[in-house]
């Protein structure tokens, strides 16, 4: 099934890979790898993951505390968040 990740969700992944490259070079590498696994996860059985809110499911990473929020939808999964798991939940409930 393929993956489509929103403009929001995709500033998100970048923001948070780069502020992970500033705090230790390599480690945004390693994080974009992580995302990079669980998007696969996702792939391989999207139901597996829990509804947290309306129909919107999340995927918590293995290594670093974020989630992938996520929407099951005919042809494609669509990512419309990337969120630390401390982060005001509100702020990527709005775009449901």
């Amino acid at each position: 099934m393929q993956v489509v990740v929103t403009p929001a969700a995709r500033a998100e992944l970048v923001d948070a890979q780069d502020w992970y490259e500033a705090k230790y070079p390599g480690l945004g590498t390693r994080f974009r790898e992580e995302v990079e696994a669980t998007v696969l996860r996702l792939q391989e059985n999207p139901h597996q993951f829990p509804i947290v809110f309306r129909d919107v499911h999340r995927a918590r990473m293995r290594q670093f505390p974020y989630g992938l929020f996520f929407r099951v939808e005919i042809n494609a999964l669509v990512v419309i968040a990337c969120f630390h798991g401390s982060r005001d939940p509100q702020r990527w409930e709005r775009r449901v």
